[in-house]
């Protein structure tokens, strides 16, 4: 990546949210994905620099993750994530932002706009959790992701079969030094003292986490572009097309031969439809 990016952390409340920014223009949020050793930066290495050159690009490390404050409110974690964001755009003076989310950052960018739809432009979402999450039984992915700090703990035999097998389509594209700083990421010990992604405690956290059983979802009316790969292995496929029939405009493309990493796996054809989306005006 040749440009240099601002580094700094800000404080959210309690919490120091560490950030790194790219480029100039209208901002956008780049929400990573929550599993282990997941950070901003390593979830969108082959983005941030083809978006920076239209964009304010801006890529936090989520509460729970690489540098910033460890621990998450089990009880509502999207919520969490959804205030903990917006109070970071508030601490960089940001009226309101696009929001790029993959994942568990998807399901942040989805909370942050039902609960505060002033702040979000356009969303992009890529495999978002929490879309028909108690319609059926959980996937292996999601197995495996939340067990990885359980039983035997974080292994980087454990962390390897989950990236290689369940985040992407052609586990050999993923390099040893990938796995190597995702593994020594997730065993800090704040981390593993404290796992970010632990499953729901209770059926109530678990409605909570399903957006198809919240309301607000239809009255939605951000334009949103829903990116999925056919063979994710983590959030189901099948969740793009709820999201087009409940959220009013929704333009969905599914991605062949790929898994839960559309933006590291499809990089080029991501940065093209994406930056071509925010850059339009309206709805």
């Amino acid at each position: 990546m040749s440009q240099q990016p601002t580094q700094r952390a800000i404080m959210v409340g309690e919490r120091s949210i560490h950030l790194q920014e790219f480029g100039s223009g209208p901002a956008v949020l780049m929400l990573h994905g929550g599993g282990p050793g997941a950070n901003g930066l390593s979830n969108y290495s082959r983005n941030i620099e083809a978006l920076a050159t239209h964009f304010r690009v801006i890529v936090p490390d989520m509460p729970g993750y690489g540098s910033s404050t460890k621990g998450l409110d089990q009880a509502d974690i999207f919520g969490d994530l959804a205030t903990t964001m917006v109070g970071l755009l508030d601490a960089l003076g940001i009226d309101k932002a696009h929001v790029i989310g993959n994942s568990l950052g998807g399901a942040c960018a989805l909370r942050m706009a039902l609960d505060t739809p002033d702040r979000v432009g356009r969303m992009v979402l890529m495999g978002p959790g929490g879309i028909g999450t108690t319609r059926g039984l959980p996937t292996e992915g999601i197995q495996r992701l939340v067990g990885y700090y359980k039983g035997e703990g974080p292994s980087r035999e454990k962390l390897a079969e989950f990236i290689r097998e369940y985040l992407v389509f052609d586990g050999t594209l993923v390099s040893d030094d990938l796995i190597d700083l995702r593994y020594q990421s997730s065993i800090d010990p704040d981390v593993v003292a404290s796992p970010p992604l632990q499953g729901p405690k209770s059926l109530e956290v678990a409605v909570r986490m399903d957006f198809t059983r919240d309301r607000r979802l239809k009255k939605l009316a951000h334009p949103t572009l829903v990116l999925w790969g056919r063979e994710d292995r983590v959030n189901k496929p099948a969740g793009a097309r709820m999201l087009a029939k409940a959220l009013r405009n929704c333009d969905v493309y599914e991605f062949a031969n790929t898994g839960h990493w559309v933006q590291w796996e499809r990089a080029s054809v991501f940065n093209a439809v994406t930056a071509a989306f925010l850059a339009q005006a309206g709805a």
